[in-house]
């Protein structure tokens, strides 16, 4: 049974900023995920919004984000095994994200 999650990152770097920190970090982001290797994220950008899928403890995880002026929302689908661990790899997207997007 898939579990979807989704998580909203603030942020005060506008737009463009946000999306070239996470167009240079994303695969390091989703390789956080338990069982996960940035060598097996697809991405593909449609204007501001990137669709996205990782393979993760053999399970494909697939999902969007979507980068907008002050917040950055990513919509998640975990399937199976994962889906029970949804907390746990929600609070890391949550934490690793807020470090990519914070004021530098």
């Amino acid at each position: 049974m898939s579990k979807p999650i989704t998580i909203t990152i603030p942020h005060k770097l506008g737009a463009a900023e946000a999306r070239r920190r996470i167009e240079s970090g994303f695969a390091q982001l989703a390789s956080q995920i338990p069982g996960g290797s940035a060598d097996q994220v697809q991405q593909t950008w449609n204007g501001d919004t990137l669709t996205f899928s990782a393979v993760a403890m053999g399970q494909t995880i697939s999902g969007t984000l979507d980068v907008l002026g002050d917040l950055v929302k990513l919509d998640i689908v975990l399937p199976g095994m994962l889906g029970m661990i949804a907390g746990k790899i929600r609070d890391q997207l949550q934490k690793r994200g807020q470090l990519l997007l914070e004021n530098k």
